[in-house]
């Protein structure tokens, strides 16, 4: 099997291979079908948003081995309003104030632990908009998941930690960093 190569998405592209994309989202989240197919809707919304970026891994067979996608994140947007009611009003600004949201970023489970996730956390935010980048991530037992071990490497620090947001009774933590990533 050769390497997975990289590539950028445009917003159709990404909705175009939606059925692909809601498939490595529940084997990487381990979510339940009814849950997925909610998202349908979220991702074709979420991209004809500002400043939206999408990137796929793919296999030799074109098959989508990983994506990412995010946008700016902006007043009235779901998420950005959960995340300022949590954010420390001294902290609003540095966080909230031009600020890229890192959406989704999934790679599956057989094709984890060989830098996929790295390549596409880079593809995505590489020229992204935006002074930071948020994200938010679920909570694990001492940040021992490879999504934790991901965003520590490039930087991500404590935004808020412990957030519960509406219909899901998970923990999650919300990471930031500044932009660019510096280079490899």
């Amino acid at each position: 099997m050769g390497s997975p190569v990289l590539v950028r998405w445009t917003a159709d592209e990404l909705v175009g291979r939606l059925d692909e994309v809601l498939a490595v989202y529940a084997a990487a989240m381990g979510y339940p079908p009814d849950l997925v197919s909610a998202r349908r809707g979220f991702i074709t919304a979420h991209a004809r948003r500002a400043g939206f970026r999408a990137v796929a891994a793919l296999d030799e067979n074109d098959a989508v081995l990983g994506f990412g996608y995010g946008y700016l994140s902006t007043a009235g947007q779901w998420w950005h309003d959960q995340v300022r009611g949590a954010i420390r009003r001294g902290e609003r600004r540095r966080w909230l104030t031009d600020a890229y949201e890192l959406v989704e970023l999934h790679v599956l489970p057989e094709a984890q632990g060989g830098g996929l996730g790295t390549r596409l956390l880079r593809g995505l935010l590489d020229g992204a908009p935006g002074r930071v980048v948020l994200l938010s991530t679920p909570e694990v037992a001492d940040e021992s998941s490879r999504a934790w071990r991901l965003y520590r490497a490039h930087g991500f620090v404590d935004v808020v930690r412990r957030m519960r947001f509406p219909g899901d009774d998970r923990p999650f933590a919300i990471l930031g960093r500044p932009l660019p990533l510096p280079p490899t």
